[in-house]
């Protein structure tokens, strides 16, 4: 496991440790971040001071044509009950999703200085978000990286309302041209909209 300086980008992701660590340090500069992402790494950490680079192997992953809607989402979906919007307000989607209490979690990994990276990479293009509003109000959100190449890195989600993240999820998805989402790591939620793990090297044959 490397240590990185303001000078040093990253090794390659085959010398990661079994769970996917790869490198600690460095910071959370756009340009490091897109190095970051191209290379099928991601940042994951509590401590500002401390910024973690992962590279899990497998990864997990979903294909939108194999997204799965129930009948239930299908007749959330017909009866309208939410509006969906992107890049209408990123900072108050990530936010939120800061904010969001999660089960096994003391604190957020989504920190003041990730906000702060990731509002820059939005406004440099490279960060996008997903808004979900009920009656004018924002219900559930979730943001990632769209490296142009058609594969978005989902980042994190949050939801107040039932179903409000999974209507945003599935209808972003089936409202664009990715051929691949990158979720990361492995989650119930994401597994029963029809994500799965694929290997790293596969992976990365995507990202290139």
């Amino acid at each position: 496991m490397k240590f990185l300086n303001k000078h040093h980008f990253f090794p390659p992701v085959s010398q990661a440790t079994e769970d996917g660590l790869l490198a600690f340090g460095g910071d959370l500069s756009p340009e490091r971040l897109l190095a970051a992402y191209q290379n099928g790494i991601f940042p994951w950490f509590e401590d500002d001071n401390t910024i973690l680079w992962w590279s899990p192997d497998p990864r997990f992953v979903l294909f939108p044509s194999k997204l799965k809607v129930s009948k239930s989402m299908k007749q959330v979906l017909r009866n309208c009950d939410f509006e969906v919007t992107v890049n209408k307000d990123f900072n108050a989607v990530i936010t939120q999703c800061a904010k969001a209490k999660r089960p096994g979690q003391d604190s957020t990994w989504i920190t003041n200085g990730m906000i702060e990276a990731y509002n820059t990479l939005h406004q440099l293009g490279f960060a996008k978000s997903v808004e979900v509003w009920q009656d004018q109000k924002l219900v559930a959100g979730l943001y990632g990286v769209d490296l142009n190449n058609g594969v978005f890195c989902g980042e994190s989600m949050f939801t107040k309302v039932s179903n409000a993240s999974k209507a945003g999820f599935i209808t972003f998805i089936q409202n664009s041209n990715y051929k691949l989402i990158d979720c990361q790591v492995y989650t119930n939620h994401l597994e029963s909209l029809g994500a799965e793990d694929i290997s790293r090297d596969e992976f990365l044959k995507y990202i290139k």
